[in-house]
Parts: structure tokens; sequence; C-alpha cells
């Protein structure tokens, strides 16, 4: 939200897109190509964080806490934030989509992809955003 007084950031949500990329796509790609992956349980930069790098356990992240809408419960909170990394490089050609709070952003978003040889679709995604 761009009020949290421990962070330089102050621009909110709006000028941030989120890439959407099929996780088992991913997933062979990274394999296929010697690089590492792993998930997280919940936030990856808290000290209790789980990292796994099997499929098999996925089970392990609490898919409801990431579903979740109303996350004032901490534990909800922190879960919600589990995540997906790759080390150090992503292929732009695994991008299935890229979602934006508004038209606006989306508009800019298609211009800056003009002369790309990959063109996502680019849409509103409102419930992406918080």
């Amino acid at each position: 939200m761009g009020n949290h007084p421990e962070l330089d950031y102050r621009e909110g949500q709006r000028p941030l897109v989120h890439l959407q990329a099929d996780m088992k796509a991913t997933i062979n790609w990274a394999n296929e190509s010697s690089v590492r992956w792993a998930f997280s349980d919940r936030n990856a930069g808290t000290y209790i964080a789980e990292f796994y790098s099997s499929q098999d356990d996925l089970g392990k992240v609490n898919w409801d806490a990431v579903r979740a809408t109303d996350f004032r419960d901490m534990e909800i909170k922190e879960d919600k934030q589990a995540e997906f990394l790759v080390y150090e490089s992503f292929p732009w050609s695994l991008v299935e989509k890229i979602g934006t709070l508004d038209s606006e952003t989306a508009r800019g978003v298609k211009d800056a992809l003009a002369s790309a040889n990959h063109h996502p679709p680019v849409s509103v995604e409102r419930s992406w955003y918080y």
C-alpha cells in the first residue's frame, strides 16, 4: 500500500505487473536447463519458512491461505505469501499472461511489448491485487 514505515517504496500497487507462468512447465524448463528452483511454504523472508524442491511437497503449502482474500490473521498472512522461486533467470517465453491493476497500466504494458517477440495476453486482474 506504500505506507509501511520500513519500506522505501511508496508508489503502491498500481505500477506493479504480475507475470503468470505454468509451474510444471517452469519446473520442466528449470530441470532441463540445470537451473535451481524451489518453493516456500510461507513468506520466504521469514526465519521459519521451509523450502522445498520437489513437487511431492506441494501439499505442504497452505493452499487455503494462498486463496484467501481476508488475510488479517497473521498465520494466513504469512502462509498466503508462499513463493515459487527460480534462480537467477526465467525465460520470457514461459510467461503466459500479464495482469495489471487497471487499464492504463495494461495499455502501458502492451505498448512496451510492441516490439517483443513474445506477446502474452495482458489483462486487468484486480483480484490479483489487495
